[in-house]
């Protein structure tokens, strides 16, 4: 299993609804809202690094209102 957290910057006034729409896809399993340079981070699962880029790339993007997204890959050191 891959896990990792993507970052997401938005326009102004839409992180909640981004939340809102990402935390319903398969595969995410938590979308929040915060403060500072990025708007919404969500964490993400999928059974194979080709499968999570799919999901980033086909799916999380495609949500309206994002304007950038930023894939940060958990590590087991």
């Amino acid at each position: 299993m891959v896990q990792a957290f993507i970052l997401i910057q938005t326009e102004v006034g839409q992180a909640a609804a981004v939340a809102r729409a990402i935390a319903e896809l398969p595969g995410v399993t938590s979308a929040e809202d915060v403060t500072g340079p990025y708007d919404v981070i969500v964490r993400a699962e999928a059974n194979s690094v080709d499968e999570l880029g799919k999901l980033v790339v086909a799916r999380v993007q495609s949500v309206s209102g994002i304007t950038r997204t930023l894939t940060c890959p958990v590590v087991h050191l």
